[in-house]
């Protein structure tokens, strides 16, 4: 096998397609399909199902696509090591983000201090909810990944603490308080989150013996805000999940800390980081310097 195969490989399964891969790597799609089949019969497997509509990976091929990312991530690394020892400082570098805490109030100020001490990086954000930038991670597919803490699987940077919040509309009894108990959110329409912070809303209450009143699930934090501050219900969310001008955008709901208070742990993860590039390393300083700072809120 060749490593042009294993990236070939890794990149179909990726776009779910032939075409999609041709075009990315400017060759022709008979020569991405000689390539898998060449691969497939030196391996004597299957890696991929053949559809009209798109391409599926076989579960033998799923396990052999790990070692291929390993391999495709240990190149990259030696490539950056070369350029680095050389003084360019060239490369390339894959963030996962998840949800207005990390795309909005964390990756901004990471960003801007790595661009400006690494300007030749490339750097390609993919964006998507907690679960599938862990899951990013450990495929490979990201170089570091945005992460709720702790996290055992993975190399990881803390870099802010933040605490869960009671959204409730301004004209609610409980805005007027300092703080909210968890039970005084389950006499009303509860609207979860059905990505972000949703994993860790449910264990909250179902840890404190409660039940909230799920009416409605929702995916953006925006549109939380809106259906609390029209009445709809009342939600929970992470403090950092929020806008920055909360106030000013939705002044019809308030936001409240909750008691006793529930603390959440955001940091920048990497699947290894013996095995992380110069690139992968390099931003992982950077994020640490840049909490240091405390410049995220």
């Amino acid at each position: 096998m060749t490593f042009t195969q294993l990236e070939i490989f890794s990149l179909v399964v990726e776009l779910r397609g032939f075409t999609a891969a041709a075009l990315q790597l400017s060759i022709s799609q008979s020569a991405v399909s000689h390539a898998i089949k060449s691969l497939e019969q030196e391996l004597g497997v299957d890696l991929l199902e053949r559809n009209k509509a798109s391409v599926e990976v076989t579960e033998i091929g799923r396990q052999l696509l790990t070692r291929a990312r390993e391999i495709i991530g240990l190149a990259e690394a030696m490539r950056q090591e070369v350029a680095d020892a050389r003084g360019l400082k060239r490369g390339s570098l894959r963030i996962g983000s998840f949800g207005p805490t990390s795309s909005l109030r964390l990756l901004p100020a990471i960003l801007d201090a790595y661009t400006r001490a690494y300007p030749d990086i490339e750097v390609r954000v993919d964006e998507s909810d907690d679960a599938e930038v862990v899951q990013w991670l450990q495929e490979r597919r990201v170089d570091v990944g945005f992460v709720v803490l702790p996290d055992e699987r993975f190399d990881t940077v803390e870099l802010v603490e933040d605490q869960m919040m009671a959204l409730v509309p301004r004209g609610n009894t409980l805005a007027k308080k300092s703080a909210v108990p968890l039970d005084s959110l389950c006499d009303a329409p509860f609207i979860m989150s059905g990505a972000g912070c949703g994993p860790l809303i449910e264990p909250l209450f179902a840890s404190a013996q409660l039940a909230p009143r799920v009416r409605y699930r929702v995916a953006q934090v925006m549109t939380m805000l809106g259906m609390v501050e029209r009445g709809d219900g009342v939600a929970v969310v992470a403090e950092l999940a929020l806008p920055s001008n909360v106030a000013t955008t939705h002044p019809g709901l308030a936001a409240i800390p909750l008691r006793p208070a529930v603390k959440r742990r955001v940091g920048l993860a990497t699947h290894d980081l013996r095995q992380a590039t110069p690139a992968a390393r390099a931003l992982l300083e950077v994020a640490r310097e840049v909490s240091r700072r405390n410049t995220f809120r």
